[in-house]
């Protein structure tokens, strides 16, 4: 089961979870989450299947996307799935790498900045929460490091 834990205050939108195993917790109700994952599909078809089912759960819960920007592999699966769901989608990729991952046709909209720290500093301003899915790490540590320091 996912749960998305509450990151910022917003106490007037909080539920009680319950998850599988018992525990309960405060659980806000996001209205934009941002969802890091890979370029690519990975090796393992899970990675597509858990992508696809937390696509299926953000419009579920009617919750917006906020993700890299590209329209191939964990990203383009996971960015249709929300659009298609009807939620709003918003992808930030820097220039550098909008020839390589926006392939087609794009999702949503799309805001192409100048360079990767700008565009770890949007997608955070403009999410509630994270969260990871496995693929490609090369962005994963610099993007926590990020999220962390706007937490303290």
């Amino acid at each position: 089961m996912l749960a998305c834990w509450k990151h910022k205050m917003k106490s007037e939108e909080e539920d009680k979870l319950t998850t599988k195993d018992g525990t309960t917790g405060v659980v806000a109700k996001f209205k934009r989450v941002c969802v890091y994952c890979g370029s690519k599909t990975g090796h393992n078809p899970a990675y597509s299947v858990a992508a696809l089912e937390l696509a299926k759960l953000l419009v579920e819960r009617q919750i917006d996307l906020v993700y890299g920007g590209g329209s191939v592999g964990l990203m383009g699966l996971v960015s249709q799935a929300v659009f298609s769901g009807g939620c709003h989608v918003l992808g930030v990729i820097p220039t550098a790498l909008s020839r390589k991952e926006l392939l087609g046709e794009t999702t949503g909209e799309v805001k192409i900045v100048s360079d990767m720290h700008q565009r770890k500093s949007e997608m955070a301003k403009y999410a509630d929460a994270f969260i990871a899915l496995p693929g490609d790490l090369y962005f994963l540590f610099p993007f926590c490091i990020r999220v962390m320091s706007l937490m303290v």
